[in-house]
């Protein structure tokens, strides 16, 4: 009786989690370069005990859980918005980001850039010190600068940006994108099995951006699923607590 519990509180669990990937997936449906994740169940312990037919046994388990989550990398629809700062790569690949502070180097697939001040040295003084002044560079709006297809920062001209030329904005690509970490919405970090970085052959496009790739009607329709395993499952420890109660009671 003590296992039907655990399975029942252990299910009721894990499809909470599932319902916080799907409910993470419908809440970033217009977040543009956002691949959706998917919930991956792996079983538990299972074993076979010997039925009362001969010959015959049955499958006995403690349940499932959540292994991981799988991103679904799949290109998506194509917004037009006529903003030069707004980029998207046609193919594969993806933009990289790095944190001048951290000096982390991160990719995306969301384009929707902006500009940002930096104070960097642009020469020297007759003394020697160097002369410092603010230039802009491109960013993704969070305090991350986009790479150039050689690892520089971009700068981008103050002021009117309507005529702005074709900027060299870097596509960055790894072998497979199996398991590469989530780090925020629309942002990834390559671990070993992704393989070397290098140069990719997606084209960049300016003016348009990549549009979230969450089917809004998979999304609801694993919510109920989840909402209703995680109802039976509950009923599966209701139904349980009644059979060691009415048990005790016999006893007394």
């Amino acid at each position: 009786m003590n296992q039907s519990f655990y399975v029942g509180a252990l299910g009721a669990q894990q499809q909470m989690l599932r319902m916080n990937v799907q409910g993470n997936n419908i809440a970033n449906v217009n977040t543009y370069g956002f691949r959706a994740e998917k919930a991956r169940f792996t079983n538990l312990i299972y074993q076979n005990l010997i039925s009362i037919q001969e010959g015959e046994e049955l499958p006995v388990g403690v349940g499932a859980r959540m292994l991981m989550t799988s991103t679904d990398f799949n290109t998506s629809g194509v917004l037009t918005t006529g903003r030069p700062l707004d980029h998207m790569i046609e193919g594969e690949g993806f933009f990289g980001l790095v944190d001048l502070t951290t000096n982390e180097v991160s990719f995306t697939r969301n384009g929707a850039f902006t500009k940002a001040s930096l104070r960097r040295a642009v020469g020297q003084d007759a003394a020697g010190n160097p002369i410092m002044e603010d230039r802009y560079y491109l960013s993704d709006g969070e305090g991350r600068f986009v790479l150039s297809n050689v690892g520089d920062l971009i700068p981008v001209p103050d002021g009117n940006n309507e005529d702005m030329e074709a900027l060299p904005i870097g596509v960055f690509d790894f072998t497979n994108y199996d398991g590469m970490a989530h780090l925020s919405d629309t942002r990834f970090l390559p671990v070993e099995k992704n393989g070397n970085l290098w140069l990719g052959t997606g084209i960049v496009r300016q003016g348009v951006l990549e549009q979230s790739n969450v089917d809004l009607a998979d999304e609801i329709t694993k919510v109920i699923e989840a909402q209703r395993t995680y109802s039976m499952a509950l009923k599966m420890v209701q139904t349980s607590d009644e059979i060691e109660t009415t048990i005790n009671s016999l006893r007394s």
